[in-house]
């Protein structure tokens, strides 16, 4: 395989910063683009944290060789209209694609073409035509359910439902550079020939000054916080291993759709991307001396006004967005405000470690009604596979 050295940036957040890019390019060279023409697909896998595209190709010398592609994350297509009904086994396909230079046979996937003269690009969003082929839509494929009731029949604001951050892709729709843009700006910057700027910004670091103290979250780190960031690798990422990351990280990365159950003593968030369930308990004012740390911490909420607070601790150690590690002594506050006219639920959050953080880590986030339904998709981390070696 590619054996990629894709490394995960910073989280998703709609805000003042910058939308961080997915991923690094890692070992694929997306400025050079390969071509299978006459290719054979074999099988596809909508998986998180990516997807796959498996084919078979024969080679000027007659000799046929399978391959494979990377392609976004199982949720991010699911929302973009990619089925699996639209990759039949057999299917005779041409496929554009950026070359791995470490793994021969795996590649980038650009644009595939079909016989029917339907063309998909690896950021396209599409429906299905009723001539058989794909129809592009630029911009989000269906907008979210609008129409429910902002307040539930107890009063409080009604966060009950399935949610999604608003979609961020590449101007350029084959994803071979440039920066992230949301879909509702990719018609406007298509019409200006844009492609995208440089949006990204890495692993959550930051600088303030050109000379000043290296900011993680609009904080420092402590001595150690610092020692253990500067030596992390891909390795030690826990999306790497299928885990979740972090409650303030995978909220809103790469998209993902969750769901908010709404009771009358708690509130369940579950998240899209790698299944994370957390138990928010309305009726403890404290959190119980006898809780058994985890992932999620325990987190107990109230009402103030119109926005939800919520308060988390004792937590197993971990990651709180790559490479910044923190203890068990992570505490998370949390602040859920949603707006009644326009449906949008902010979230603003602040983290404090006193191992870790020599401040608040502090992030803000907006999600909407989801464009599609929470499904909880199977991952399968396939990075540091090196793919021509299994064909040999």
């Amino acid at each position: 395989m590619f054996r990629a050295t894709v490394c995960a940036l910073g989280a998703l957040v709609v805000s003042a910063v910058a939308v961080s890019a997915h991923h690094g390019f890692g070992t694929f060279e997306v400025a050079k683009t390969v071509s299978f023409p006459n290719a054979k697909l074999t099988r596809i896998e909508l998986i998180n944290p990516h997807s796959w595209l498996y084919f078979e190709w024969t080679d000027a010398n007659g000799k046929v060789q399978k391959f494979r592609c990377e392609m976004r994350s199982a949720h991010t297509l699911r929302r973009s209209g990619w089925t699996p009904d639209l990759f039949p086994a057999n299917a005779k396909v041409n496929v554009t694609a950026s070359p791995d230079r470490a793994d021969p046979n795996s590649c980038y996937l650009q644009t595939i073409e079909f016989e029917n003269g339907s063309r998909m690009d690896r950021y396209g969003q599409y429906v299905k035509a009723s001539d058989g082929k794909v129809k592009e839509v630029v911009g989000a494929i269906r907008a979210g359910d609008k129409n429910r009731p902002a307040r539930r029949p107890t009063g409080e604001p009604n966060l009950a439902g399935d949610w999604a951050p608003e979609q961020v892709v590449m101007a350029d729709p084959r994803g071979t550079g440039g920066g992230l843009i949301p879909l509702s700006q990719v018609e406007q910057a298509r019409q200006k020939g844009e492609t995208g700027g440089n949006a990204g910004r890495g692993g959550g670091r930051g600088r303030g000054a050109a000379t000043g103290p290296r900011l993680y979250g609009g904080t420092e780190l402590t001595e150690r916080g610092q020692k253990e960031a500067d030596a992390f690798t891909q390795q030690d990422n826990p999306r790497f291993k299928c885990e979740t990351t972090s409650i303030t990280f995978d909220w809103t990365f790469d998209g993902p759709v969750n769901r908010i159950t709404q009771n009358r003593d708690t509130i369940v968030l579950q998240y899209g991307q790698l299944g994370l369930r957390r138990t928010i308990y309305m009726n403890l004012k404290e959190h119980p001396k006898t809780v058994k740390p985890s992932r999620a911490g325990h987190s107990i909420g109230r009402w103030e006004g119109e926005t939800l607070v919520v308060d988390t601790a004792a937590f197993l150690p971990g990651v709180l967005n790559a490479p910044v590690r923190h203890s068990d002594q992570l505490h998370v506050m949390e602040r859920f405000t949603l707006d009644p006219k326009t449906l949008l639920l902010e979230r603003t959050y602040e983290a404090t470690d006193p191992i870790y953080l020599k401040g608040k880590y502090t992030g803000r986030d907006v999600i909407q009604p989801a464009d599609a339904a929470y499904a909880p998709d199977k991952c399968k981390e396939q990075q540091f596979i090196n793919y021509s070696k299994q064909q040999k």
